[in-house]
């Protein structure tokens, strides 16, 4: 990555989910400063620095055919694995590939589209919130699952899932919705992971390790 699309990276702007929490800092920082003492005044200004950099929102080109799945956040896939698509989007019980991609808190953790489509289904389930990294935590933990319906009529499952540290997830798409590939729809805070479930049939082009970029990398080809 080139010295310019790293900058551009880091100072990106910021989603609009992360401004309560940069403008509480930003208080902090000018009580601290003018009333309460200077590490007052640092520990505000630190906590925007990081709100501000952990809520960038980067701008990203999704590639022009309309028939690939995309990557829905950044971050590193840490399964690829034969699965049932979550009960509550109606897919049915035979298992298809999903592929998990884990966020750290140093990613970007908006969500984006998969496909573009129709969101045919959206469904909230409270759960636990343990390491997003582990296998069970695609059942266990709280997470925000999304049905998109292809135009073709296959079906594509975007769930976003809470993890250690995230306890809050943003679904910003209504059920209805017509969606792009790669168009933004969400974010969760401070950690999280977020799973797709193929149409079957569809097999995944990407393997555990990978490096995701949400909204450009290819995570299948639906030709295939």
């Amino acid at each position: 990555m080139s010295l310019r699309n790293s900058l551009s990276l880091v100072l990106a702007p910021p989603h609009p989910a992360g401004r309560p929490f940069i403008y509480g800092g930003a208080a902090v920082a000018v009580v601290g400063g003018l009333i309460l003492g200077s590490w007052l005044f640092w520990l505000g200004a630190l906590f925007t620095g990081f709100c501000l950099y952990f809520f960038r929102d980067p701008t990203r080109v999704p590639p022009p055919r309309p028939d690939l799945v995309l990557a829905p956040a950044d971050g590193k896939v840490v399964m690829v694995s034969l699965a049932a698509p979550p009960p509550e989007l109606d897919m049915g019980t035979t298992p298809v590939w999903r592929v998990a991609t884990f966020l750290s808190v140093m990613d970007v953790h908006v969500n984006r589209s998969p496909v573009a489509g129709r969101v045919a289904r959206i469904a909230y389930r409270h759960g636990a919130f343990v390491d997003a990294s582990l296998d069970k935590a695609s059942e266990n933990n709280e997470r925000n699952a999304l049905r998109i319906d292809l135009p073709d009529g296959r079906m594509v499952g975007c769930v976003q899932i809470a993890g250690l540290v995230a306890r809050r997830i943003v679904c910003t798409a209504r059920e209805g919705d017509i969606i792009a590939a790669g168009e933004r729809f969400g974010i969760i805070r401070f950690g999280s992971r977020t799973d797709v479930y193929l149409p079957e049939g569809v097999l995944p082009t990407v393997l555990v390790g990978q490096t995701m970029i949400g909204g450009e990398t290819i995570l299948a080809d639906l030709r295939a």
